[in-house]
């Protein structure tokens, strides 16, 4: 490359770029790290010969991983990304037209969830002169708008480089918004092809090596007042652990303030492994799809402290939760969060905050100055609620699939009787998720990382499962991104090499998205699938029989000719020999027995594992003490959803406005 004088070097837009991403670190509590990887890329027409061309030529530090489709090396990446802490990234690179709206899913999923993903997108040609071109999608009534303008509605930050001098201050700008504990999520540089060509004469400067600090922001002293305040009003406090709690590492400093001042911690799927399960203060998940302790407690409770949570429908049971009269307390970096549920707000990192708060509540005599009573009656109610979950967590991983008190309401249990044993006669297997789940459960240890988004997994998972090390839980509740789950895994190993990684799937996700399971065998990372096979989207489906509905277009059946409607018999599938043509190392499994020895012999091998589990269709929890608001039909023929619709409007009248 030629230097036009001491100041300046002559660069392609994409070189620029490649050279950029190179030199950025991030600095946390003092330590330095490197904070973009690599590239996760597919190249095509519109990337291969701009970003393509500057990686094969000079790619620094960065390491290229090829992807096999656009929005699973995206899921990939955020996985990577959120194990991370948020600390480190992959970058995405895709061609031009459907390789790029590939990624959109992605890019929607990280924002709901805010993780750092960057989102390379190959745009048309900036001067227009060869348009339409392949793969170009024209609108006649604005030509300055191309596929990538549907990233804005899902992206934090959003630009189009249409001159190479533009990338300077975007970079800027994306690495702000990256680096930002409040603001992160999906940032999208799209990237016409004609412009990642061009050269400019760069400022040598722009591509020193820059060190971005990810900044501990205090809580005010007014702020930290107010929460005195309100905790001396109150009698029954619950502390609701978010996502914000975990990438903050405020695990510690949540421990001992729970521990000191008696207070019960509950979690959202976020904040699940910032505290280990057994500790006696956890209670587990809370909400719609929380523990029987959490959600116990939470109808008791007068004061809730969220840290770092976005209070979704799911968190809040949609709102119908809490006591009326119950205050909120917010801890959040981010001041849209803190101010939700009309909470007091304290806008300041989490692990500082709950420091802070240790130390004036010590210094107030907090203990004293509360009803010492009461207190002692919140503490019994507490060891209450532990036990209750501890007796149900027996009862959930041993249950029968006769026992009928996990099989949600139905219209007619004779027809459930008839589904069972239609699955039976097909699979051989008698199998329930909620045994698959006690025995991985029992087998998973502290090394060990589970992977999970979508279905009815994620609800199991987080009204029982047990976290036994920290950050061992990964979950994507806040967009349920099907397909996460698989790709996510790739992400979570190469963020955690030296650990083993559990996917847990259903078969309806798994063949949403899967596409990076080749690049696991390609990269010898491997993952480990347990696939729970009900032939249904058996989430979907307890939705519809819990609201008054029949099975509709849930369950995995072939089309009858008589009716002409997809209810025939179920599609048997062979996930086992689908992944065992990528090369993975594969198991069907029908008994108890089979699955001990599978999981037993996919810790020996060295190339990614599918476990092919056949479960009841059914057979997941139920939800204890919590509702969800659902668009449920308010006329139908069906006496069963009228009822349902009935029983919906009295929830609603009973939980909080906003």
């Amino acid at each position: 490359m030629n230097i036009s004088n001491k100041s300046t070097i002559n660069l392609t837009t994409a070189q620029a770029l490649i050279k950029f991403l190179d030199q950025q670190y991030i600095s946390v509590d003092g330590t330095e790290i490197k904070f973009i990887k690599g590239v996760f890329a597919i190249f095509g027409h519109g990337n291969v010969l701009g970003i393509g061309q500057a990686l094969e030529e000079d790619a620094g530090d960065l390491i290229l991983h090829q992807g096999r489709n656009e929005q699973g090396m995206a899921l990939a990446a955020m996985g990577f990304a959120k194990q991370n802490l948020r600390r480190q990234i992959y970058a995405c690179s895709a061609s031009v037209g459907p390789g790029s709206t590939n990624m959109v899913t992605a890019a929607a999923a990280a924002s709901a969830n805010r993780i750092p993903l960057l989102l390379l997108p190959a745009d048309v040609y900036a001067c227009r002169q060869p348009d339409p071109v392949l793969q170009q999608c024209e609108q006649t009534y604005d030509a300055s708008i191309s596929a990538n303008d549907a990233f804005r509605a899902v992206s934090r930050y959003w630009d189009r480089i249409s001159r190479p001098q533009q990338l300077m201050s975007s970079l800027l700008h994306a690495m702000r918004v990256l680096t930002s504990p409040a603001d992160t999520g999906a940032v999208t540089l799209a990237l016409p092809q004609d412009v990642q060509a061009e050269v400019y004469a760069y400022p040598v400067s722009f591509f020193k090596k820059r060190v971005h600090r990810i900044e501990r922001t205090l809580p005010t002293q007014d702020m930290l007042l107010d929460a005195l305040r309100v905790m001396l009003a109150k009698s029954k406090p619950l502390i609701i652990c978010g996502g914000g709690a975990k990438y903050s590492g405020a695990g510690a400093a949540l421990e001992a303030f729970a521990e000191r001042f008696n207070i019960p911690i509950t979690e959202t799927q976020a904040g699940k492994s910032t505290l280990l399960s057994e500790h006696p203060l956890n209670l587990g998940g809370i909400g719609v799809t929380g523990s029987l302790a959490a959600n116990m407690l939470a109808k008791e409770a007068d004061l809730i402290i969220g840290i770092g949570t976005r209070y979704t429908d799911f968190t809040t049971g949609s709102k119908g939760l809490f006591k009326d009269d119950a205050k909120f307390l917010n801890i959040n970096i981010a001041a849209f969060d803190a101010g939700k549920m009309e909470g007091i707000q304290v806008v300041a990192d989490a692990k500082i905050t709950l420091e802070y708060l240790l130390d004036k509540l010590i210094a107030i005599d907090y203990e004293k100055k509360i009803n010492s009573q009461i207190n002692a009656q919140w503490r019994d109610e507490i060891i209450k609620a532990k036990a209750a979950q501890a007796n149900e967590l027996k009862r959930i991983w041993n249950v029968d699939y006769t026992d009928a008190s996990f099989v949600p309401e139905i219209n007619d249990a004779l027809d459930q009787q008839a589904v069972f044993a239609e699955f039976i006669k097909l699979t051989q297997s008698c199998l329930t998720q909620s045994t698959v789940l006690g025995v991985l459960n029992e087998h998973l240890g502290e090394n060990d990382i589970i992977v999970g988004a979508s279905g009815s997994l994620p609800g199991d998972l987080q009204r029982a499962w047990c976290s036994k090390a920290y950050n061992s839980y990964h979950l994507e509740y806040g967009y349920s991104c099907m397909g996460y789950e698989v790709n996510a895994g790739l992400g979570v190993k190469l963020a955690e090499p030296n650990k083993d990684v559990f996917v847990l799937v259903g078969d309806g996700a798994y063949m949403m998205a899967h596409s990076e399971l080749v690049t696991s065998i390609q990269e010898r990372a491997k993952i480990n699938i347990i696939l729970f096979d009900n032939m249904t989207n058996g989430c979907i489906n307890n939705l519809q029989i819990g609201n008054g509905m029949s099975s509709f277009g849930t369950e995995f059946r072939f089309r009858d000719p008589q009716t002409m409607q997809l209810d025939g018999g179920f599609i048997p599938i062979d996930f086992a020999m689908n992944a065992a043509s990528y090369g993975c190392k594969t198991y069907r499994v029908t008994t108890l027995d089979e699955l001990h020895n599978a999981l037993a012999d996919a810790r020996t091998q060295k190339v990614s594992t599918l476990i092919d589990i056949k479960v009841l269709p059914k057979t997941m929890l139920d939800g204890y003490l919590s509702w969800w608001r659902v668009g449920l039909a308010n006329i139908s023929k069906k006496e069963s959803i009228t009822a349902a619709a009935r029983k919906l409007r009295l929830e609603i009248e009973q939980a909080r406005a906003y």
